[in-house]
């Protein structure tokens, strides 16, 4: 059984609730001061508290979508294998769909009426990172009035280590689009949701490091190859946006404010703005002090050349450690034009899925209202 299951939650929670019950009826038979009643007494306890706290560990797990599988929690997982077909004459070897699936909480099944998403694996061009990700196609993809449309597409990121699954399954990006785009408040736009962590358990922070994974490059340049080459996606600027939670948040500045000529805008949800050092990262930069400085968005907004992009930040008076960063934030960029920010700020709101689903809305409007959309024939 998965550690994303039901069945697992359920059986952790029985399992919580019958010991809790045995240490009661057995408690008095050990009231003792023997060895053996102090040992049972230490070992009721201890199997208990443990079971307890698995059961609230796999709980908070499922809703906000920490580890995949068990080969993730425990750092064994290393990567998945990909199918890529090197045939003459394939104009789209790089991405492969092997799945798909409704998109959850709308009524109906029909992708005419209610869009699909579809799980593919893609193997970057250039730097042959192989990664997982799920793609959000509306409704209007499938309609025959709009055969020869093709529409604005955003990367969606989660958080460390995250899973691409949250994105469609907890944070209901697909449903809230869908939803957005049939009430007129944004159109209908492409989403390719997967998490940063392109070479786990490494959070490579979305950095190209020296002799390691070239992560930057893979979202900047493959990712939008990919993708535009099997979809019918906008050509030319202002077609694509990136938009993520956490690390995804910090990501997605960082790769909108060195890349404007691909992503016309970028949303940090309760971001940072620097790479964090420690084990989960490893050494980002092998002394490369140039790399490092380009990863500080505070660095690079006072030394570089402001990028033509916009950007979106969030966080809340109470509750986000971030909060006087990105106001910080805010009053930089305001400085640096033509670059252009805006932000979501909440009175309250924790670092989590829930102050996420509340900001997912305004943001996803605020994107569309940024990338270009084309007419039918153009």
């Amino acid at each position: 059984m998965g550690l994303t299951s039901d069945k697992v939650l359920a059986l952790a929670v029985l399992s919580g609730v019958l010991l809790f019950g045995g240490t009661v009826w057995l408690w008095p038979r050990l009231a003792g001061r023997t060895l053996r009643a102090v040992a049972g007494r230490v070992g009721l306890l201890f199997v208990t508290q443990l079971a307890i706290f698995a059961a609230i560990g796999l709980a908070a797990n499922q809703s906000f979508g920490f580890y995949a599988s068990w080969a993730d929690l425990f750092g064994r997982e290393t990567g998945q294998g990909v199918v890529v077909d090197h045939s003459a004459g394939s104009t789209d070897r790089h991405l492969r769909v092997v799945g798909d699936r409704r998109v959850v909480q709308a009524a109906g099944s029909r992708p005419e009426t209610t869009g699909r998403v579809e799980e593919i694996r893609i193997v970057g061009r250039t730097t042959r990172i192989a990664t997982p990700a799920y793609v959000y196609l509306p409704p209007e993809y499938y309609q025959s009035r709009h055969s020869a449309r093709t529409f604005p597409a955003a990367v969606v990121l989660t958080g460390y280590p995250g899973t691409a699954e949250a994105l469609v399954d907890k944070l209901r990006y697909p449903r809230t689009a869908l939803d957005l785009a049939k009430d007129g408040r944004m159109q209908p736009m492409i989403l390719v949701m997967l998490r940063p962590t392109v070479a786990p358990p490494r959070d490579t922070e979305c950095v190209d490091i020296p002799g390691g994974p070239q992560t930057e490059s893979f979202f900047a340049k493959d990712l939008p190859e990919a993708v535009g080459a099997h979809y019918r996606v906008n050509k030319g600027p202002g077609s694509w946006g990136i938009v993520g939670n956490s690390t995804g948040g910090y990501c997605a500045l960082k790769i909108a404010m060195h890349h404007p000529g691909t992503y016309a805008a970028g949303a940090g949800l309760s971001a940072y703005y620097n790479a964090p050092s420690d084990p989960t990262t490893g050494d980002l930069f092998q002394g490369d002090k140039e790399r490092k400085n380009r990863a500080n968005l505070w660095w690079y907004l006072k030394n570089k050349p402001a990028p033509a992009t916009s950007l979106l930040v969030t966080s809340s008076r109470t509750g986000e450690t971030n909060y006087k960063d990105t106001l910080k934030f805010i009053e930089r960029v305001k400085e640096k034009k033509p670059t252009r920010i805006s932000s979501i700020i909440l009175e309250s709101g924790g670092h989590n899925f829930n102050t996420w689903r509340r900001e997912i809305p305004a943001t996803l409007q605020w994107l569309s209202e940024r990338l270009q959309e084309r007419p039918v024939g153009r």
